[in-house]
């Protein structure tokens, strides 16, 4: 069978955490949605998504097809459904297509419900899907939970060294080469996962749900409020609540961060710091670059989301529901304005454009630093988002 996990109708709603990926390689849980998928399916998937991310993400066609989703995590009763399905044959949820069978000449001539040559079939299960950028951290607990038991059932733990003081140990679960030494971890209200080669350093406070991938850190003295996710490669200090971390970032000193999304390359200076509740308590609202303005999100607590490669400088001040695009570099006193769009170079004082090639050099520099490749597909993809950007002043 060829599982193609395809980007849907909200995908806007990502932005700008999708300039730079498809839907189904945002990190929410442990996993990223296609991490989850293949290690239920056992097999590779490949991605219908933006031309421009193709070359990085390509499709792969056979005669059948399944269509999944990339913003549903996947469960047992629901890939016995999906297994279930017919060539042109559909689930939807909630008028979304959850998945769909089609034959290579039906994906190729775009197939789709308008047409009417999709039977659709609607799913009466609970399902873990996602529609907005904030659901990411929302939702986040039910994530990590989801995982943890995906990923540890019928495992056993390294052991915890006795330096730690430990509520919940059932609860808690080390991968190969992981350290922790004179923490505190508490597991009472959701699991703690500790990947492969992750450290969690002296004097650390870890309060899950939380997720550590491979190689990620707290540093001494953090305190880390769950359900907090930390990706590969990831290092946070200071204090962290309620965060989702794809990758590759930072956040490596003291200073608040809550609620918030922080994609991949990203930097946090010291000391920076986010509003995540409005002095009124009103519900927060959030860029949307779907409706070229701000829209009312439901949560009363909301911080940052933040585009890969962007970066901040020390003591930097993030306002409520502040949305930060694709490569942007933000410096100065006083709180920052709530939508910073991508390739921008300033702060409070006013801001110019982010030159490409500049952009090009700091990326070379920061991959070089994790042994990675700042190759010719992904400046294509940067120059992508620049000449949007370009375009379209609000991006």
């Amino acid at each position: 069978m060829n599982y193609i996990l395809f980007d849907d109708s909200t995908r806007d709603n990502f932005l700008p955490l999708v300039f730079m990926r498809p839907m189904a390689d945002m990190r929410f849980g442990i996993l990223t949605f296609r991490e989850k998928w293949e290690y239920m399916l056992k097999t590779k998937t490949s991605t219908l998504t933006e031309s421009y991310l193709s070359k990085k993400f390509p499709i792969v066609k056979e005669e059948t097809n399944i269509l999944i989703n990339g913003t549903v995590a996947p469960s047992r009763e629901l890939i016995d459904e999906i297994h279930k399905l017919d060539s042109n044959q559909a689930l939807i949820y909630n008028e979304c297509i959850i998945a769909m069978n089609l034959s290579g000449q039906d994906l190729e001539k775009g197939a789709s419900r308008d047409a009417g040559r999709i039977e659709e079939f609607n799913l009466n299960m609970d399902l873990l899907i996602i529609n907005n950028s904030w659901d990411l951290f929302a939702l986040n607990k039910k994530a990590i939970e989801h995982d943890f038991a995906m990923l540890t059932g019928g495992r056993k733990s390294q052991t915890i060294s006795p330096s730690n003081n430990v509520t919940g140990i059932d609860k808690i679960f080390l991968e190969e080469g992981a350290r922790v030494e004179f923490a505190t971890l508490n597991a009472s209200n959701g699991p703690i996962y500790i990947g492969k080669d992750a450290e969690i350093m002296e004097g650390s406070m870890i309060r899950g749900p939380l997720a550590m991938n491979e190689h990620s850190v707290t540093k001494m003295g953090a305190k880390i409020y769950g359900p907090t996710t930390l990706g590969p490669h990831v290092k946070v200090g200071g204090e962290v609540n309620n965060c989702v971390f794809f990758g590759y970032s930072n956040k490596a000193h003291d200073g608040f961060l809550g609620n918030s999304v922080i994609a991949e390359w990203c930097n946090l200076g010291a000391d920076t710091n986010n509003s995540n509740l409005k002095n009124t308590y009103d519900d927060v609202k959030l860029w949307s670059y779907k409706d070229k303005t701000f829209v009312n999100t439901g949560l009363q607590f909301c911080g940052l989301i933040m585009g890969d490669h962007s970066k901040c400088g020390i003591n930097t001040m993030f306002n409520t529901g502040t949305v930060v695009g694709v490569n942007a570099n933000i410096f100065g006193a006083g709180f920052q304005r709530n939508f910073i769009s991508s390739f921008s170079w300033g702060g409070t004082s006013g801001f110019k454009p982010y030159r490409l090639e500049k952009a090009y050099q700091v990326a070379e520099a920061v991959y070089e630093r994790r042994h990675k490749d700042f190759d010719d597909i992904e400046k294509e993809i940067m120059r992508a988002v620049y000449d949007m950007t370009i375009a379209n002043k609000q991006i």
